[in-house]
């Protein structure tokens, strides 16, 4: 890996939280340091929390490899895939409401989904909420929706362009990651459903406004842009996603009407951090305003999809020479599970610790057992595969804090 030059910016605050041990977030604290020293990534906004108290609040390293600019607190990132996180609270939202149901059928909301040829209906058709939010809906796993950039910023021209994609396994019986097409479906069938305008205002009303998340929106706001950080590959994806793939957003993300339901989002530190506190408190806000119901945030975060590898992250697997992992899918939310293999939320949680992540940069996961949540936004994407280790080592630390208390 190629070092780079970066005096890192630290504004670290600690504080005594009961049942976590203060040692082991000052171990994570220097790992992060070391880890931005050596050049893995460019800075960092991180929480570690327990029960809602906040124990450990770090501000790392630089927001802009070109200007240099210091990360700052209130920070601005494009969360890429975490976006799937919030797409999925406003589908089980739906649900909880009855606009819903799993068996919902991406059809029975979007008629013109199979397209005008009817020799591929047979299985477009079939095609449910459930397939989707467990990535088994056997559409393919392209980054790019049907359309390309810098097309898919218009959610109504994405659906447009999915109804002529073809599926690619029997709905239901593979795991595939789905980088794009999954959410771009369910973002669409939540707004049909609740009869919204736009995706955008929809997820403002329905979750980020009643959360209290006044800095994360879909698409980049001009009053936020000011504090945005760009995206900055600094390790390629060994051939999965290049560059161009990534940083693309920089600009698409900027677009008057961009609001892409599966990697769209903007967001801080702290609006993550009072999200993981909607999760963890059950579905409700701080306010105590239901966003899930307890019923069906609990199914959501039980594994639905068994021992089935998930084929993206199996692919990285085997590269890197790793046991192949289950996927461990809840409905929308990864799970931890069990096992030792590689995988984001370590080995060490316990196995319904839930949570989202994006590519090379973001991640955050609430373990309802401990009650600790850890919420980490970063600049400079790494390759996957570096991105898993990291995130393994810097889980581990954070499970270890509550495994010596």
């Amino acid at each position: 890996m190629t070092s780079v030059s970066i005096t890192p910016t630290t504004e670290s605050s600690f504080s005594d939280v009961e049942g976590l041990d203060a040692r082991y977030l000052h171990v994570l604290d220097e790992t992060i340091c070391e880890d931005i020293g050596q050049g893995d990534y460019l800075g960092a906004n991180v929480i570690v929390a327990r029960g809602g108290a906040v124990a450990l609040r770090g501000t790392y390293g630089i927001a802009d490899q070109d200007t240099g600019r210091p990360t700052a607190r209130d920070d601005v990132y494009r969360i890429l895939s975490m976006s799937k996180g919030f797409t999925n609270a406003l589908v089980l939202r739906a649900v909880s409401e009855g606009k819903l149901m799993l068996n919902t059928r991406v059809v029975d909301l979007i008629p013109e989904f199979p397209g005008t040829d009817p020799f591929r209906a047979a299985r477009k058709d079939r095609i449910n909420v459930a397939h989707l939010l467990t990535h088994r809906a056997g559409l393919p796993s392209t980054p790019h929706p049907g359309i390309g950039v810098p097309g898919f910023a218009v959610l109504a021209d994405v659906i447009r362009a999915l109804c002529s994609v073809d599926v690619v396994n029997e709905p239901g019986e593979n795991l595939s990651y789905s980088a794009a097409i999954n959410h771009a479906l369910l973002g669409e069938m939540a707004r049909r459903a609740y009869g919204a305008e736009s995706f955008r205002d929809l997820m403002e009303e329905k979750v980020f406004a009643p959360i209290g998340m006044p800095d994360t929106s879909f698409g980049m706001p001009e009053r936020l842009s000011g504090r945005a950080n760009p995206l900055k590959v600094i390790t390629s994806n060994e051939g999965w996603l290049e560059p161009k793939d990534i940083e693309c957003f920089n600009e698409v993300l900027d677009l008057p009407n961009a609001e892409l339901p599966w990697v769209g989002a903007v967001s801080t530190i702290d609006d993550v951090f009072r999200f993981t506190e909607m999760l963890r408190n059950g579905g409700r806000t701080a306010a105590g305003i239901s966003i899930i119901s307890p019923a069906v945030l609990d199914q959501a975060t039980h594994n639905q999809t068994g021992d089935m590898v998930n084929d993206l992250y199996g692919m990285i697997a085997t590269e890197r020479k790793w046991d192949l992992p289950p996927g461990n899918m809840g409905l929308g939310y990864a799970l931890a599970g069990n096992g030792i293999h590689a995988r984001f939320f370590g080995p060490f949680v316990s196995p319904r610790t839930f949570g989202s992540y994006g590519a090379g940069s973001t991640l955050f996961w609430i373990d309802p057992v401990s009650e600790i949540s850890f919420s980490f936004l970063s600049t400079g994407i790494m390759d996957e595969g570096d991105n898993v280790a990291r995130f393994q080592k810097l889980s581990t630390i954070v499970a270890s804090a509550a495994a010596a208390s």
